[in-house]
């Protein structure tokens, strides 16, 4: 299943959930700096989505706020969670 995010890296904390130009809303603490708020990005979509983190691939968007992940997983079974995430 892909997932269009829209990164706020330099958060004053990490969070998943809401809704910012259709996209799902990922806040995290990490600088965009030499890949440290796509780790980050990362590691918060596999705890909010109940995946490990080797399922989580960026697809898009490596440098920019509007990214694109890959999650290896039963589609039926994200989607609600992914609903879920995105009214807030």
């Amino acid at each position: 299943m892909r997932i269009d995010i829209f990164a706020t890296p330099n958060a004053s904390r990490t969070k998943v959930g809401g809704v910012h130009e259709g996209k799902l809303k990922v806040r995290v603490v990490a600088v965009p700096e030499q890949g440290r708020a796509n780790h980050a990005i990362i590691l918060a979509l596999a705890k909010a989505l109940g995946v490990r983190k080797s399922q989580v691939l960026l697809v898009g968007g490596a440098t920019n706020r509007r990214k694109t992940f890959e999650i290896s997983e039963d589609e039926a079974v994200l989607t609600p969670v992914v609903d879920r995430l995105l009214r807030g």
